[in-house]
């Protein structure tokens, strides 16, 4: 099953130092956007197994780790919405070519 989600906020960044309330914020909105999309792409709750493509807006360069410590927010409502817990994911974790806007192409 493959869905997309859109590119993690700034705020979430672990080198981003906003607010504890902003940053709060932001988890909230994007933890509950992971959790409709993937209820809507109708993913079965026994698959563990996530591939997860990172497709930044821009050509900078980014690191691997804190693509997905952005990420985690959204990690947390794909686990939601499978009603599983997110220890059991098995990540496989690759960048992509940039597109506009950003996104994370998501295979479970």
């Amino acid at each position: 099953m493959n869905f997309i989600i859109p590119w993690p906020p700034k705020n979430l960044n672990p080198n981003a130092r906003p607010h504890w309330r902003t940053k709060a914020a932001c988890v909230k909105v994007y933890r509950a956007q992971a959790y409709y999309l993937t209820k809507s792409a109708h993913v079965s709750s026994n698959a563990l197994v996530v591939g997860l493509v990172f497709r930044p807006p821009d050509k900078r360069h980014r690191d691997l780790d804190n693509c997905l410590a952005s990420f985690k927010a959204a990690l947390d409502g794909i686990a939601d919405a499978l009603g599983v817990n997110d220890n059991q994911f098995k990540l496989s974790l690759s960048m992509g070519t940039p597109v506009k806007g950003g996104s994370v192409e998501i295979t479970i």
